[in-house]
């Protein structure tokens, strides 16, 4: 899959069930090569500003996550990410990298799926307006603790520094 780092630190289960199990830096091509029996179900976006991520609340889970969220049928992982930070956040990145993919095993199925995670990096951050998904936007500073924060999220975030 060509350069490839497992990250050992994991792994680390949010309170409403689902566990983050690994997170492998790989190239974008790599993605074509993951195990088949593991769905790659979504993307999410770990975006910088200033050194602080993005982090979006939301109302019903009720706690504050990375934006993100399902591919859409015929959708690529780059352009689920690029649709879903612009849904739930109104953000546009300066640029965005594909930094890896996530492992995760989901609640209450414990199904095993795959998460293309991106970074980016934007200057001047959009203002946000609420929606019917998110609430809220924060810049959250990783060296810090965030009450309502999902740990899968918070490791991602760090891990994508």
């Amino acid at each position: 899959m060509g350069h490839s780092t497992v990250v050992d630190e994991l792994p680390v289960e949010n309170v409403d069930g689902p566990v983050l199990i690994s997170f492998e830096r790989l190239r974008e091509e790599g993605l074509c090569r993951l195990d088949r029996s593991v769905r790659l179900t979504g993307s999410l976006v770990v975006l910088w500003c200033a050194g602080k991520c993005l982090i979006v609340f939301n109302r019903s889970r009720q706690a504050w996550e990375l934006p993100g969220g399902m591919l859409d049928p015929g959708e690529s992982p780059r352009e689920a990410a690029i649709r879903e930070l612009d849904e739930e956040s109104g953000q546009r990145p300066d640029t965005l990298d594909f930094a890896g993919v996530a492992q995760t095993r989901g609640a209450p199925d414990h199904r095993p799926a795959f998460l293309a995670i991106y970074r980016g990096q934007i200057a001047s951050p959009l203002t946000f307006t609420p929606n019917d998904e998110i609430s809220e936007c924060a810049w959250w500073d990783p060296r810090g603790d965030l009450a309502g924060l999902f740990p899968g999220a918070a490791a991602l975030a760090r891990l994508c520094q």
